[in-house]
């Protein structure tokens, strides 16, 4: 599963209208992250938290985080701060530009989250931090963030998991409207998925191990892709690993399988502010209101209009802040 920076798990990248990186920055950041203080084994950073006027907001560079970047933007703007996106793909350069101040928000996912950071204080072998349960996982991530100097605000309705999807008419004539009902009618199913799939937990391992689906291999066509699309569409494969802000399935006639066992962990979007510039609770109070009001549907239409519909980022994000009333018509 690997959108952008975001661990195996995840899914690829969607294709993104990325606005040109801003080179300098781009030189800044990348000589910061090269040289700046550790913050390894020092313990919890306990920095005031700060208000600061000129704000950096971070996208990972791929459609979703492009859109809730430019979000970001608009709100924080609109309650006087002047902001900057930095596009910046990767996260082994993004998070520590965050933890320096380099960056001050960047728009996360939970459960991803919390896995990225257990696995960087405590080795790669270290036992996953996310869990299905939202409560648990930031039980599990704020402290993590917490001794990197980072502040994780409220997390929104919208979630950005996993999801597994066959082809409508498939879902009908087999009456399955869960995984759980694929795992009961011993149907064989070939999966379209990235590689890594046959050895990560929420993939083929859990699907089998959670489900009792009958995996009887792995078509190699990638994650939420247009191959994979096509090749479940056409009967080559019977199901592919997707995520539930995709907004192209209709088109291929496809339909998400309920995770009604909970096998994938809670992705709900969450913003994360470095403390000591951000960590305010202005800042806090200005983004939750977008927490408080984007769904997961609302994240899976707005993608569809910058991916399909080819409509720019920023002017998508507006739109839907305005239709909101999040921010005042212009």
């Amino acid at each position: 599963m690997s959108r952008a920076s975001r661990p195996p798990a995840r899914p690829a990248p969607r294709p993104a209208h990325r606005r040109p990186l801003l080179a300098a920055l781009a030189v800044l950041l990348l000589a910061g992250c090269a040289t700046g203080p550790s913050l390894e084994n020092q313990g919890q950073v306990t920095a005031p938290p700060g208000d600061a006027t000129h704000l950096t907001i971070g996208s990972a560079g791929f459609t979703e985080s492009d859109l809730l970047a430019q979000m970001y933007a608009v709100l924080l703007g609109h309650a006087g701060y002047h902001t900057r996106i930095l596009s910046v793909t990767n996260r082994e350069i993004y998070e520590p530009a965050l933890e320096s101040g380099q960056i001050d928000v960047v728009p996360e996912y939970a459960a991803t989250f919390a896995d990225w950071l257990n696995a960087k204080a405590h080795g790669p072998d270290a036992r996953p931090a996310g869990a299905p349960s939202l409560t648990r996982t930031m039980a599990a991530l704020r402290p993590l963030a917490a001794r990197r100097g980072l502040t994780v605000l409220a997390p929104g309705r919208a979630v950005d998991q996993n999801a597994y999807a066959v082809p409508r008419a498939y879902a009908a004539r087999h009456r399955l409207r869960t995984l759980g009902d694929l795992g009961r009618s011993r149907l064989p199913v070939r999966l379209a998925a990235g590689d890594e799939c046959a050895t990560r937990p929420y993939c083929a391992p859990g699907l089998r191990r959670t489900y009792g689906i009958r995996l009887t291999g792995i078509d190699p066509t990638g994650i939420g892709t247009t191959p994979s699309k096509r090749a479940v569409q056409r009967g080559r494969d019977q199901m592919l690993v997707t995520t539930t802000t995709d907004a192209t399935l209709d088109d291929f006639g496809l339909v998400i399988l309920r995770d009604d066992r909970h096998l994938q962990n809670a992705d709900h979007v969450v913003p994360v502010v470095n403390r000591a510039r951000a960590g305010g609770a202005r800042i806090a109070a200005v983004l939750d209101r977008l927490g408080r009001v984007l769904t997961t549907a609302d994240l899976a239409s707005l993608n569809e209009q910058v991916d399909s519909w080819r409509r720019l980022p920023e002017d998508v994000a507006r739109r839907y802040l305005e239709s909101k009333r999040l921010v005042p018509a212009r």
